[in-house]
């Protein structure tokens, strides 16, 4: 009943909601509450709640009101009750527990807390939260008080599908009454004695049952208890007026609540997904182009005074014959062309921003009036008069889109340009206020002025920017006062405001003319200023006077104002605008591999064509190359350099000097000049020349963009401009007949099967057809016989539906034998039963479809609304079918608020586009195919999809169009444009802007009504130009007939019908002599255009559709394109069998690939079988050499000299800049790094624990040592396995030896044992027990010898060369003595050599370092003292009782790749010997193996031969091979 729920202030309100939205009124439960009075006080409240017209201001005085009313004990028995009631009600929870509860949608009754302090706040949240005074949260009212939908309940329809509820009328005739319906509470107990008495039905006067409403029972009305409407009852009488009143009143305080709630409860993505935000409401309603609304957020109200509008046109002129526009650049330059094009520009702008017309409009509605930007240089003109089968086409506008993008940078930039003023003037007065110094003060003006005269003539961003940064240079953001008091400093200060700071700005403006000056000069704005005066004093003596604690002296000083004075130079804009046109017109971009970049880039990789660029000008790059120049360096594969040619820099630098520095020839004007020209050098270098390759990089990357726009959209074109499929018979009527019926076909694998779908020429669904085994190639019976059922099933389908065409989805392979087996069943068909297949079917074709788009609609959101209950093959299917019959409203379909539409890939290129840039070029072209397209409104108002275009109608977008369709689709039909404006909610501007575009004609629902429809709504004239069209065909119908016609509707009607029934009349108007009679020159082509339109209204302009080509059919089936499938491009095929003469394999995307035995391998007349060498599975890597597309195969190459052929790579046309180079160094570094990865790949870490030990490479061991001191060492892994270790010994920087350390006594059991240390290891001779006898036994000796002969007095750094050289001196100066000296052996590590002088050519022996001294013509020495004796008393002994070098190094192993010094180990002894000290006879390395210890070298070239007898180093080759030990081959050990 009605007052006997108690409802919880926080809880859910919205189930039950919707349950009784259709529940009895206000005043009936009024007195329902009056009627069971008795009840209610059983279960109710007996307290009065703060409402709208009795409010309690303290607690207590509630509580004594309710005693005093509580005097009989009856009474009193109730309130016990209640309390009772309310004490096993009220279960207490955290308030946090309740809300999270509340947040997860779990409704649960939280207890009504009466008494408690807060109960005022909650009953305030209540009152806000329900919404306007009980009115229920998902209806709103109009002015009239009548219930219309409200934005929740129209996204609830469209999310949750509409539900059968109560009819409008009635919720409207309640709401008349103000009779809203309420909750009940969720968690309420039912009353059980709610359905005890049952009243009679009762019946009006003719027996009909009155529809009476039954009591509800409810919760009370926030802020009206069950006892507040008892005592106004009692007070007041009825109340039921006084509760409407209470609504209204509320609905006004709170009419914005229902809105509030609709964003509290939605995502604010979907609420924007379905524009039902504020913003989406606010631009449906205003009638301005929805489009142009959008346009102008972001760029304000553009002024279209006349100044405002002359300065935007040059601006706008400039640009587009500056190259910006597509083909602007290539238009004639004759005076009268120029100024015809800059007026229609200006008319153009006024057009659109003063009369608020689309583009669309403007092109097809005022041709004359911008005739100049409607023609394409490239473009011939078209002869009407003279070519009678003249028909428009479909044209791309180009230019008028580009002013159009024009204009908004233009207007941003003004936008840009108040905003920086405002900030400027504000920035000054708070500088002005804070400098006390006059000087300053005056020189701040100075800055301020040009800074705002700079301002008001810059006319691009980067000019703007280049302002800004003069600004903020001269007026830093320092300090910024807040309104606590306190500052906000920024964390960094630059260089130039520390030291404008300390005031050497003074000194700045010492230097000779400010940058200022300097810009005017040099930019040529101004002739050179007088003769520069250099000051008296030294620029040093000058700057002593400004030194302070950060600069103590007069050189800091004076590097702090050079810095100053480059930074003011650099940042001036007259000098950045005059450096940037050098540098923009002049500079080059050279490109390098670097080594991972050689490695992957190959002839047919993306980045071929620019691995090696040379000085190509900017200006040269015309495409999107310079796109995948920037990729390939951020992926670390090319080097890239921007530079200006020497000639230009030098020349730059040159003019600078001579309008900065001054003419004087006094000492004090050099010293002058020397401090001008670092300032010159650190602005250019440092900041001038940086900075414009920056801007460079910026102007390359939007060319490139822009150009790879223009080439996506240009695809988009070719797409979308087709026209549908048209049948070829000719015999149909209307259009809708005409439209063919198209059987889709979508091959699937089985799990989906195969689908055939049948759409009627509206593209609805007409029957679905699955046909698993169609495709089946099994050969057993079973299979055949499903295969045989399918067939049949597919011919029933076919002879049921008599399709016009049958499209098929090229997905695969597979689709080339379904091809077939449809042309096999028509065929049999026919043959089977001729008199059944009807006169649609003759000819019938199989096209192959493209899928990616049908893919793409099937995995959308829209097609789900679409086709809710159909799988998604089927949904696939139809969208391929679709794409036949209409193409437009297919692409136009996916181009909702989810923009799936931008998943379809057009353009290689394309992922370098934002998906904003894309979707902007989706929209320009597809506003300009559909408005000369149109839309038939009455045929799409039957079939939604048709409705897709809607939005890029003109004046139209996705907002209002969907607002129009929902008028529209309720209507069901329209039979005059006229009913757009009256009916259907348009402004009367966007009315203008859409109304030619849209076609009213007999279709869909109006087909066969016959109401009037005026002819010339079928046609693209715009009803502004109704009156001319009635006006030409009545002249024609007059000159015809030669009778008068009046202006009589019915006599114009007929005029009209009459031409259009004789086209061949319009045919033969001349339209400039027309014009011209009827003084009408300024609408010559909109007669045209009328007359075009009487001939055959809304004729299709686009391109006739084509059946796709063997290529196209090629490249759809295989999935490949030509970038990703040619000639000479290397692939890896999979071998499926293998016959006596060649391999069939197939190829990733599916393709059949042959692989004959000639082609298998070099050697393949040494192959008896090509089974030996191939087997089912393998997966091979070949080169394609010919590809067969009406087959599908690709025959392949395996040979070794064919696949190192390059002569099938260059298929590509190269840029003119591209010039590879094979420098010696490049091979040089690649070859290093090959050995290096080698090492890398033989290196196996080793299970062992030492101080000394360490799992590393030679290159690391190497890398280890490098900081160390002589004498350390390291052991290590060797390279030769696990059986090996490696001493690495530093003998001297960049000298490193290396001893191979053999393990034996291994247990060979896993490879734990193996990898661990042997049990012996043996060093030439000597056997070890462990690393630590290694270390004491042979290391320590040996480091103590190297480091006695490191420090012995005769022994000299450098190399051998070096060491003659320094030899040579001393004996100049010691001319009888016997010179001589101690050094490294850079060729041969842990070898010294003796160099010595006896008569004028240095003489070189070699001593061998091991532990127990050192070795010198076969005698060991324990030091050096006793060997120089033995040198000194045995120097004229024969020489071949010495030691060669091969012996020396067969006792001392020692062995290293480095060459004079360096530490690589790439090439084993070394590199290059120091050829140029030796002369005379040679050996090779196998002279020297095989007669190791003889000297057989002669002397030669007057040189005398090593007294020693010890043969050179290294023989012919320069070089030795690398040992596996300390020196000498394999076999020496």
């Amino acid at each position: 009943m009605a007052g006997n729920t108690v409802i919880s202030d926080d809880e859910d309100e919205i189930g039950v909601e919707e349950e009784e939205v259709d529940e009895e009124p206000y005043g009936d439960r009024a007195r329902d509450d009056e009627d069971d009075e008795d009840d209610e006080d059983d279960e109710g409240h007996d307290e009065y709640e703060k409402d709208g017209f009795i409010v309690d201001d303290v607690e207590e005085e509630e509580g004594e009101e309710e005693e005093n009313r509580a005097d009989s004990d009856e009474e009193r028995q109730k309130k016990k009750k209640r309390k009772k009631r309310d004490s096993e009600r009220n279960y207490v929870l955290d308030e946090d527990d309740y809300e999270l509860l509340q947040e997860s949608n779990i409704s649960v009754p939280r207890p009504k807390l009466e008494n408690k302090k807060f109960k005022r706040l909650k009953k305030a949240r209540r009152d806000v939260e329900e919404g306007s005074s009980g009115f229920s949260d998902e209806e709103e009212f109009d002015g009239n008080g009548i219930g219309v939908r409200t934005a929740e309940e129209k996204l609830k329809r469209s999310l949750f599908g509409d539900d059968d509820g109560q009819p409008l009328e009635d919720i409207a005739e309640e709401d008349l009454q103000g009779e809203e319906e309420e909750d009940v509470d969720i968690g309420e107990e039912e009353d059980e004695m709610a359905d005890f008495i049952v009243d009679e039905e009762e019946v009006d006067e003719h027996g009909a049952p009155v529809r009476r409403k039954k009591p509800k029972k409810s919760r009370q009305r926030p802020g009206i208890t069950s006892h507040a409407l008892q005592e106004a009852h009692e007070i007041f009488g009825d109340v039921e007026d006084l509760l409407r009143i209470r609504k209204l009143e509320v609905r006004d305080r709170y009419g914005e609540t229902g809105e509030r709630n609709l964003e509290d409860q939605f995502d604010p993505s979907v609420l924007s997904e379905k524009y039902m935000t504020e913003k989406d409401d606010r631009i449906r309603e205003i009638d301005i182009p929805e489009r142009m609304q959008i346009y102008e957020e972001s760029t304000g109200q553009p002024a279209i005074d006349e100044l405002s509008v002359e300065l935007e046109r040059e601006w706008i002129f400039n640009q587009l014959v500056g190259g910006v526009g597509p083909f602007m650049n290539k238009r004639g330059s004759a005076a009268e062309d120029l100024n015809e094009v800059k007026n229609h520009i200006a008319r153009f702008l006024e057009l659109m921003h003063g009369q608020k017309l689309d583009i669309p409009f403007i092109a097809m509605y005022r041709k004359e009036e911008i005739f100049s930007l409607l023609q394409e240089p490239d473009e011939p003109e078209a002869d009407i008069q003279n070519d009678p089968n003249w028909r428009p086409t479909l044209k791309w506008h180009k230019v008028l889109w580009t002013i159009h993008d024009l204009d908004k940078k233009w207007l941003l930039l003004q936008k840009r340009k108040s905003a920086l003023q405002l900030h400027y003037n504000k920035r000054f007065e708070e500088e002005s206020r804070r400098v006390y110094d006059e000087t300053r003060l005056t020189l701040n003006q100075q800055l301020f002025e040009s800074v705002s005269k700079l301002l008001k003539a810059a006319d691009s961003e980067r000019e703007l920017d280049d302002v800004d940064s003069k600004f903020n240079l001269h007026f830093p953001p320092c300090e910024v006062v807040l309104d606590e008091g306190q500052f906000k400093r920024p964390k960094r200060k630059s260089q130039y405001s520390i030291c404008s700071k300390a005031g050497l700005w003074e000194v700045a403006n010492k230097f000779g003319y400010s940058s200022e000056q300097f810009g005017l000069q040099i930019s040529l704005e101004k002739m050179r200023m007088d003769e520069l005066e250099d000051a008296k004093e030294t620029p040093e003596e000058m700057a002593s006077n400004f030194t302070c604690a950060m600069f103590e002296t007069s050189q800091a000083v004076l590097k702090g104002a050079r810095h100053m004075a480059a930074v003011e130079i650099s940042c001036e804009p007259c000098v950045r605008r005059h450096v940037r046109s050098i540098f923009m017109e002049n500079a080059v971009v050279s490109t390098s591999p670097t080594s991972d970049g050689n490695m992957a880039i190959d002839s047919f990789h993306q980045f071929s064509g620019v691995k090696w660029l040379r000085d190509k000008p900017l200006t040269r790059f015309e495409d999107a190359s310079w796109l995948l120049v920037q990729k390939a360096e951020e992926e670390k594969l090319l080097q890239v350099t921007i530079k200006l040619p020497e000639v230009v820099l030098d020349k730059l630098i040159s003019d600078s000097n001579d309008y900065y520095l001054s003419d004087g020839v006094s000492r004090s004007a050099q010293l002058w000049n020397e401090q001008r020209k670092l300032i010159l050098h650190d602005a250019f270098y440092n900041f001038l020349l940086p900075s414009m390759e920056k801007e460079a990089r910026s102007l390359l990357t939007t060319r490139a963009k822009t150009w790879l726009l223009w080439q996506f959209g240009k695809l988009l074109w070719d797409k979308v401009s087709v026209a549908p499929f048209q049948r070829k018979e000719n015999d149909v009527n209307t259009d809708e007949e005409a439209a063919p019926r198209v059987m889709a076909c979508c091959w699937g694998p089985g799990k989906p099967a195969t689908t055939f779908v049948m759409l009627d020429a509206a593209g609805e669904i007409l029957d679905v057809l699955n046909a698993p085994s169609l495709s089946l190639s099994n050969q057993n019976a079973n299979a055949q016989q499903r295969k045989r059922n399918d067939q049949q099933r597919v011919q029933k389908f076919m002879m049921d539906h008599q399709p016009h065409v049958v499209s098929l989805g090229a997905a695969n392979l597979s689709c080339t034998r379904l091809k077939e087996d449809i042309y096999e069943i028509i065929f049999k068909m026919v043959e089977d039963n001729p008199r059944d297949v009807g006169h649609d079917m003759d000819n019938l074709n199989i096209f192959y479809g493209d899928e990616s788009l049908p893919h793409l609609y099937e995995n959308s959101r829209i097609s789900v609304d679409q086709l809710p209950s159909q799988e998604g093959i089927i949904r696939r299917a139809v969208a391929l079918g679709r794409s036949l019959q209409n193409p437009l409203a297919m692409v136009a379909t996916l181009c909702g608020p989810g923009r799936e539409i931008l998943s379809w890939k057009l353009h290689p290129l394309e992922n370098f586009l934002t998906p904003d840039e894309k979707y902007g070029m989706f929209e320009q072209v597809m506003v300009d195919v559909t408005n000369q397209v149109g839309l038939d409104i009455n045929l799409a108002s039957s079939h939604e999809w048709l409705f897709a275009p809607l939005q890029f109608i003109s004046g139209l977008g996705p907002r209002k169009a969907a607002s129009l369709q929902r008028s529209l689709v309720r209507a069901g039909a329209i039979f005059t444009r006229k009913d757009l404006l009256t009916h259907h909610g348009l402004g009367k501007k966007v009315f203008i802007n859409a109304v030619g575009f849209l076609r009213v004609r007999r279709s869909g629902l109006t087909s066969s009504s016959t109401q009037f429809i005026d002819l010339l709504d079928d046609t693209r004239i715009h009803p502004e130009f109704y009156g001319l069209a009635q006006e030409l065909a009545k002249d024609i119908y007059r000159e015809d007939v030669n009778d008068d016609v009046n202006d009589d509707d019915d006599m114009l009607e007929m005029a009209i019908e009459h031409v259009r029934e004789k086209p061949q009349l319009l045919r033969a108007v001349d339209v400039h002599e027309y014009a011209d009679q009827k003084n009408r020159l300024n609408r010559k082509e909109t007669l045209n255009d009328i007359r075009l339109e009487l001939i055959e209204g809304f004729q299709d302009r686009r391109r006739p559709y084509m059946e796709p080509s063997q290529d196209d059919e090629f490249y759809m089936i295989s999935g490949e394109t030509e970038e990703t499938l040619s000639e000479g491009r290397i692939v890896q095929a999979t071998v499926r069998r293998i016959q006596p003469q060649r391999a069939i394999c197939v190829l990733e995307s599916g393709l059949t690939g042959m692989l004959s035995k000639e082609d298998c391998a070099d050697d393949w007349r040494d192959i008896n079988e090509l089974s030996d060498k191939l087997h089912e599975g393998d997966i091979i890597t070949c080169k394609i050499k010919s590809i067969q597309k009406n087959r599908y195969q690709v025959f392949l190459t395996c040979r070794e000299s064919e696949m190192r052929n390059n002569r099938l790579q260059n298929h590509r046309s190269m840029d003119p800049y591209y010039h590879e180079e094979r420098s010696t160094t490049h091979t040089e570094q690649e070859k290093a790094r090959k050995e290096k990865e080698l090492g890398k790949k033989h290196f196996k870490p080793r299970m062992i624990v030492h101080p000394r030990f360490q799992n590393i490479t030679a290159d690391e061991a190497v890398e280890f040592l490098s900081d160390k001191v002589p004498g350390e060492s390291v052991i290590r892994p060797n390279a030769r396995g696990p059986s090996y270790l490696t001493l690495t010994l530093k003998i001297y920087d960049g000298v490193y030896a290396n001893k191979d350390i053999v393990e034996g006594g291994k247990e060979l059991k896993d490879i734990t044992s193996v990898l661990r240390i042997g049990k012996t290891l043996k060093i030439g001779e000597d056997t070890f027990e462990d690393l630590d006898e290694v270390m004491d036994r042979y290391v320590d000796p040996l480091v103590a010898h190297l480091k006695a002969m490191l420090n012995y007095r005769k022994f000299r750094r450098g190399t051998k060369y070096e060491v003659d050289e320094l030899l040579r001196i001393e004996k100049s100066e010691n001319p009888m003595r016997i010179v001589y000296c101690f050094g490294i052996s850079h060729e041969h590590p842990g070898t010294f050599i003796l160099t010595y002088v006896r008569g004028s050519n240095p003489h070189h022996e070699y001593i061998g370092l091991y532990p127990k001294g050192f070795k010198f013509r076969k005698r060991m020495f324990e030091d050096i003292d006793r060997l120089v004796a033995y040198f000194q008393r045995h120097i004229d002994d024969p020489l071949d009782s010495a030691p060669s070098i091969r012996s020396v190094a067969a006792m001392v192993p020692m062995r290293s790749p480095a060459t004079g010094g360096s530490s690589g180990f790439g090439g084993g002894w070394g590199g290059s010997a120091q050829g140029d000290e030796w002369r005379g006879g040679q050996s090779t390395d196998k002279d020297r193996t095989s007669r190791t210890g003889r000297g057989e070298y002669k002397n030669g070239g007057g040189q005398e031969g090593h007294p020693s007898g010890a043969p050179r180093p290294y023989g012919n080759r320069g070089r030795m091979r690398e040992r596996d030990s300390y020196g000498g081959s394999r076999g020496d050990r």
